[in-house]
């Protein structure tokens, strides 16, 4: 129950508060502490002289090593807490900063602003802050496209999944997570450099993200008033994309709103031509990514409630 019941009300905390600015310049973050110990065994284990067996060998042992360091403090830190309602308010709070529902909302709100006043420039610039893609490359439909990806993938990622893991393994879970995803964002690409040392983190990335991801396109399905779209999205067009996980919300609110997302896109160093998503529907719009938005919110809502009701059916039947 107090699983459950804490990661609802991390939920809702983080919805409220996200993580002030105030205690940022203070603390910093833990995904920060973690990227750190990612850092450090990047430059000591991640030599060029290495083979590709011993810098895969280097990454493995980094991922166990730095899941560890995360999740290990926190075991500990359960085993002292107490039981009952002190208990799950020390969790929440405890699970709060691993949540970035806030966060998520601000970044993808600080494009819908610009991009429905018409500042193009500035919707460029702030959507630059949460796609690698080049700003420079994207029309209005492509803000909008990029944003509502982002804001699609990063619900699975940094919100349902985190969240799926605490309500399952406690706080020891949602650290251990963290650390994974943290990790697949630092040395998961496929690089030269992290081909081989990031290749375990980013296997066992997607690993960790199949029942999370299809959870959270569920979620978008659930209260998009267009469920069977949705799922027939997911259905037809969730498996054609680069990722294993990110395909399945991406599709799930492609159907909702009735947009085609995915295809192809540009980088800095190189284009990508990714197949589409829901591929014969119009190109969003400032006001489909409003509409996202919206979408978002009530996915959550949903999300906390669920999360309460299993708390309390669970403190219910023990």
């Amino acid at each position: 129950m107090i699983a459950a019941g804490a990661m609802a009300l991390a939920l809702a905390v983080d919805g409220l508060l996200g993580w002030p600015a105030g205690i940022y310049a203070r603390i910093g973050h833990p995904v920060t502490w973690i990227g750190r110990a990612v850092n450090a065994s990047d430059r000591k284990l991640n030599r060029d002289t290495d083979g590709p067996a011993l810098r895969r060998l280097a990454g493995v042992l980094t991922l166990i090593a730095v899941t560890a360091l995360a999740a290990a403090p926190t075991y500990l830190i359960t085993l002292i807490l107490p039981e009952g309602l002190l208990g799950l308010i020390l969790t929440a709070l405890l699970a709060w900063p691993l949540i970035a529902a806030r966060s998520l909302y601000d970044h993808v709100m600080a494009v819908a602003k610009p991009l429905s006043a018409g500042d193009i420039p500035a919707a460029r610039d702030a959507v630059s802050m949460i796609v690698g893609r080049d700003p420079a490359q994207l029309d209005p439909p492509g803000i909008a496209r990029a944003a509502l990806e982002s804001l699609a993938e990063n619900t699975s990622d940094g919100i349902v999944a985190p969240i799926f893991w605490g309500a399952l393994l406690g706080l020891p879970g949602i650290a251990a997570y963290k650390a994974v995803n943290t990790l697949d964002s630092m040395i998961g690409h496929r690089t030269p450099r992290f081909t081989d040392f990031g290749w375990a983190s980013a296997r066992f990335d997607d690993l960790v993200n199949l029942a999370p991801a299809r959870l959270t396109g569920l979620l978008f399905a659930a209260v998009s008033g267009r469920w069977e779209a949705s799922l027939a999205c997911m259905r037809a067009d969730a498996a054609k994309h680069r990722s294993p996980n990110a395909g399945w919300p991406e599709a799930a609110m492609a159907g909702a709103l009735n947009v085609r997302l995915s295809g192809p896109r540009v980088y800095a160093d190189r284009t990508a031509s990714e197949p589409w998503v829901n591929a014969a529907a119009p190109d969003p719009s400032a006001q489909t990514l409003t509409e996202g938005l919206v979408l978002y919110r009530q996915s959550m809502l949903v999300l906390g409630v669920g999360l309460g009701l299993i708390a309390v059916l669970v403190g219910a039947l023990t």
